[in-house]
Parts: structure tokens; sequence; C-alpha cells
């Protein structure tokens, strides 16, 4: 049975077992049109591996017809990644936000997982390694109003027999548009609306993750447009973070805010990428706009052997009502639990905020 797992730097020297393998958009004629073509509404096979293996690296960049860009197309287009012959997928996510960032946006970052390389972070990369048994499954459907251009790497091992134990690769986002807050008119003070309150069961907490089975949550990318028309001060964080674990009513992991989560500290508009936690995008004066941040737990998995509920408050004590989406990754044994249909594109596109009118959007019958 084959027992090497993903190499590092302090591995790197052991022998491995298996053959390197790739799937790629490269010409098949031999000339230089190295990429697939997915029209408008089609779903694209970018790889089909029938075999036990894992992959152990992605590359992806994308362009539309006519070799322009499309707006928002890292919204519009989405993956879907299957294991052994299921038929839910185990990987659900727009192409953007699942290599790290959301807003339908692309920057330079370096993360140990996820990377966003030049030109302007249009280079994406994906470290997760995802093992499988006897299949893996991946695809890429194209919801933009043009044609899609593709190209792709999918490198994997492959092997003569499964691995002997592994959890698989899972990754899901989410949108909450607008969270659902509480109107600062009724609090006596800016101040009492940005910090009184309590919050202890986590009742009505954005949710980035939640699943059953056995596994460990690995972390997340987490968006937030500020959609609070106040000019005064007006960070959109203060949220704690709240894991609930096996069941468990009460949080057995607790946080003490937004920032705190993703291991930074006062309120930062600093951009930072680090390998583990990242501010990718610090937002404007005041917070106003759109601030993306990165957590992951790969030095400090979060293991759960029935289930797990990872939250997180939406200003204090759940009063603020912004943008939200993640897109969370974890391991676990299969059967997941469905995914809910994604979002259909429109409910997926982001606030054009040149065009934000303050009291005026709507979403879902909803007047921010």
């Amino acid at each position: 049975m084959y027992k090497n797992y993903a190499a590092d730097l302090s591995t790197i020297m052991m022998p491995r077992e298996g053959s390197r393998k790739r799937e790629s958009s490269y010409d098949r004629t031999g000339g230089n049109d190295d990429r697939i073509y997915i029209k408008k509404g089609d779903t694209a096979v970018i790889a089909d591996i029938k075999a036990p293996g894992m992959i152990t690296h992605l590359w992806m960049t994308l362009m539309n017809e006519g070799f322009s860009e499309e707006t928002n197309s890292l919204r519009k287009v989405v993956l879907q990644f299957y294991w052994d012959n299921e038929e839910e997928p185990s990987v659900q996510a727009p192409i953007g936000d699942f290599f790290g960032m959301g807003h339908a946006m692309s920057r330079n970052f370096v993360s140990a997982p996820l990377q966003m390389s030049p030109q302007d972070g249009k280079g994406f990369n994906c470290w997760f390694p995802m093992p499988f048994r006897e299949r893996a499954l991946l695809t890429v459907i194209n919801e933009c109003d043009t044609t899609l251009i593709l190209y792709y790497y999918v490198d994997y091992e492959e092997y003569k027999e499964p691995k002997e134990d592994f959890l698989y690769f899972h990754s899901q986002w989410h949108r909450e548009l607008p969270t659902k807050g509480v109107k600062e008119e009724t609090f006596p003070t800016h101040r009492d609306w940005c910090f009184s309150g309590e919050n202890k069961t986590g009742d009505e907490n954005y949710i980035i993750l939640e699943a059953k089975g056995r596994g460990h949550y690995v972390g997340a990318n987490v968006n937030i447009h500020n959609l609070n028309p106040n000019g005064l001060w007006d960070w959109p964080g203060e949220g704690d973070d709240m894991i609930f674990i096996d069941g468990e009513q009460h949080p057995r992991l607790h946080g003490t805010g937004t920032e705190d989560y993703v291991n930074m500290a006062w309120c930062p508009t600093q951009e930072y990428s680090a390998p583990y936690h990242g501010l990718i995008l610090g937002g404007k004066d005041n917070w106003k706009g759109k601030i993306s941040y990165y957590r992951y737990h790969l030095q400090d998995p979060i293991m759960f052997e029935e289930s797990i509920k990872v939250s997180i408050e939406h200003g204090h004590d759940n009063h603020r009502s912004d943008d939200w989406s993640t897109t969370a990754y974890w391991y676990q044994t299969e059967p997941h639990l469905p995914f809910e249909t994604i979002l259909p594109v429109k409910e997926r596109l982001p606030i054009n905020e040149e065009s934000l009118s303050w009291g005026e959007v709507e979403y879902k019958n909803q007047t921010i």
C-alpha cells in the first residue's frame, strides 16, 4: 500500500511510489492553441482520472471570447469536483473564490495552499492535496455571457493501489447578502450599536461551514463588502468566531473578533500575505468598500468526529448588515452533506460600488 503523502521540504528526500501525471489544456495538434473553449452555458470536463491517485497541484487562468475580460467572470465560472463516482460534488465554488479571493477580483497574493500569481493575480494555483481511490472528475461550468477560454494544469500522482487511509478534500462557497443585522436607529448611540449586546449561542451568526461526518476543517477565505452608509467609525468586524463541534450547544472554540480570527490586530487595513493568514484587500478609508481575508488551519486543523459548524458574528452581536461571502476548505469521510444548489449568476455577482446608491440596493426583496 502507498504511504507517501503530499511532499514538503522535510520529506522531499524520501522515495516516492507511483507515477507523476498531468491533464492539461495543451494543443493536441502540436500547435500553440493551448487552451480549451467552453461555450456559454456549457460544462467542460478538464480531468477524468480513472485510477487511484492524488491531485497535488492545480493551475488555471482564463479569458473570454476575443481574449477580452468579461466583467465578473470569476464569479460566473463555477468549479465542481467529484471523487469516486459520487453523485454530489465535493467541491463547488466560483473559480475566483475557490482560488482564494472573492468579489470577482484577482490580486497577487501568496499563501501556503492557494496563490494568485502575476500578471495581476490571474495565475491561479492550488496546492491542497486531493486523494481518491477510483476516480477524480473535475468540471468547469461557464455561465459567462460569452465563450470562456481556459488554460489549466491538473498535476497528480497515480498509484497501483489506493492509499490505506485518507479523508476526501471538500470546498464550498457561501454568500449572505445582506447579513441579517439590526438597525442603528434602535440604539441610543452609534457606540452602542457597535459594541453593546450579548451573544452566547451563536444564533444568526454567519455560517462559514456546516458539515457532518468525521474530518477536519482547514480554513476559509472571508470576503466582506461594507454596506453601511454611516460616515462614523465603520469597522465591519467585531465579530467573534464560534466553532461548534460534534453537536455541542456551546462553541468549543470561541474567538475574540474578526481580525483576531485571521491572526491580525486592531482593525487592519494594511495588505499582507503569509502562509496561513492574510489580508488580500484592505478596504477604503473607514473600512468602506470591499475587504478579503484568509485563515488556513494547516498547522492547527480543527477536528470533528460527527459534525462541525464554523460560524462568525457579522458585527458584534450580529448587528451589521453587509455582504459576506466565504469559501470553506475541509477534509472528511464520505458521504458528505449534499451542497445546496449554488446561487444563480445574478445572485453571485458582486455589488458594483460605482453605481451603489445607499439604502436602495435590493436583494431578494430586501432593501439594504
